[in-house]
């Protein structure tokens, strides 16, 4: 799908809602198994099984007796009606904060970010947007978002976007990954054999409000931490995008540091 941003829109300012949505429901989290399956009891005193999207270890978020928030969508193609969505955790500085916790949900909230001109400067503007596009080694792999600048941008090279979830953290430092990946990898070395004749961009989605720099999780994934540092060298863009997320909508954070190393 090709998408033309608008750019006669006014880039979205830090706190602005970027996502709406039916607000979700709240409950308690019993416990999650299986990778996929969570159980939830609800305000209500009942007890409901729901989907997880996120399959890794969910680092310093997956936390028995927490509060999470759902969303309801029955349909007759899902085998569950509820997918977890939010978690309430600690913050860095020990206040609760509610983090993203569906991996569905960075690319089209990195999509909106662009669309709604919140990385204008940093990108340039933008023409299209196609998401999934084949690329890499035998076009084997699938870019999440490839962008087309405009006519007369500063830099004409077609940019490649990874996006990454990441809602591990160490105080208010964002790391990624949190268990060893190789699929990580394999996209770290995919995006410098695009450069230079591309621009390739690694934007880590901080799916937490309450962090001010992202760093490579060398102590998960020393592998990773090594590609993340030639990439860097090789010319690789690291734009790390925080958000907000409420019952009802996401907002959009801003920018965060990058730091080479945890």
């Amino acid at each position: 799908m090709t998408t033309n941003p608008d750019p006669s829109v006014a880039p979205l300012m830090p706190g602005s809602p970027l996502l709406q949505f039916e607000p979700l429901h709240e409950g308690v989290l019993i416990k999650r198994y299986k990778r996929f399956l969570a159980d939830v009891r609800l305000n209500d005193g009942s007890e409901v099984t729901v989907h997880c999207a996120n399959t890794g270890p969910m680092t310093g978020v997956l936390i028995p007796g927490q509060r999470v928030r759902l969303r309801y969508a029955p349909s007759p193609k899902r085998k569950l009606a509820w997918t977890w969505e939010q978690a309430e955790v600690p913050g860095s500085d020990g206040s609760l904060c509610w983090v993203g916790v569906n991996t569905a949900l960075p690319n089209r909230l990195i999509r909106s970010a662009i669309e709604a001109g919140c990385l204008t400067t940093e990108l340039g503007p933008i023409a299209s947007i196609r998401a999934e596009v084949p690329y890499g080694r035998n076009k084997r792999s699938r870019i999440d978002l490839l962008l087309q600048p405009s006519d007369g941008a500063e830099d004409p090279r077609p940019i490649y976007v990874e996006v990454k979830n990441t809602t591990w953290t160490e105080g208010s430092l964002a790391l990624f990954p949190d268990t060893v990946t190789e699929r990580g990898q394999k996209h770290l070395q995919e995006l410098m054999d695009v450069v230079p004749e591309a621009r390739a961009v690694l934007v880590p989605c901080l799916s937490r409000p309450d962090v001010t720099a992202f760093a490579p999780g060398d102590s998960a994934d020393p592998r990773y931490g090594e590609l993340f540092r030639q990439a860097l060298d090789a010319g690789v863009e690291v734009l790390p995008c925080s958000f907000t997320f409420q019952a009802d909508q996401v907002c959009w954070t801003g920018l965060r540091a990058v730091k080479r190393s945890q």
